[in-house]
């Protein structure tokens, strides 16, 4: 099922990949205690989880389209390809933003790394679904 050049049903099993990672990323079974410890959060003051996870999936969704987009306009259709974009995407354009963030707001290195980790990961896997289902 394709929309405006885009195969729908890769964006949207990209999407849910992208926000299955971060729910085991943000668990305690990986780095929920040291992402806590770094924005100065318990499970008891983090409050309602509602109106992050919205954005989430909306960031997740965002991501997943431009991901495609991407992919579309490069002409990426082997999963080499895909994971080599995804990790140019992740660390070259991603990390640097969220580097340049951190720096300035001074989240320090641990917050930096759990956040980038995250979402270089999550592009890689995103190209690999993309790449796999389109």
């Amino acid at each position: 099922m394709e929309f405006l050049g885009l195969n729908l049903i890769a964006v949207i099993a990209a999407t849910c990949a992208g926000m299955v990672l971060g729910g085991l990323w943000y668990s305690p079974l990986l780095f929920q205690k040291q992402w806590m410890a770094s924005i100065n959060k318990t499970p008891e003051t983090i409050g309602t989880p509602t109106l992050p996870m919205v954005g989430s999936v909306i960031a997740s969704l965002l991501t997943a389209v431009g991901v495609s987009v991407v992919f579309s306009l490069v002409g990426v259709e082997q999963l080499y390809d895909a994971i080599t974009l995804g990790l140019t995407l992740g660390i070259l354009v991603v990390f640097p933003a969220l580097l340049s963030d951190n720096l300035f707001c001074g989240w320090g290195v641990k917050l930096l790394l759990i956040q980038s980790g995250y979402r270089v990961l999550s592009i890689l896997l995103m190209s690999v679904v993309i790449v796999y289902l389109g």
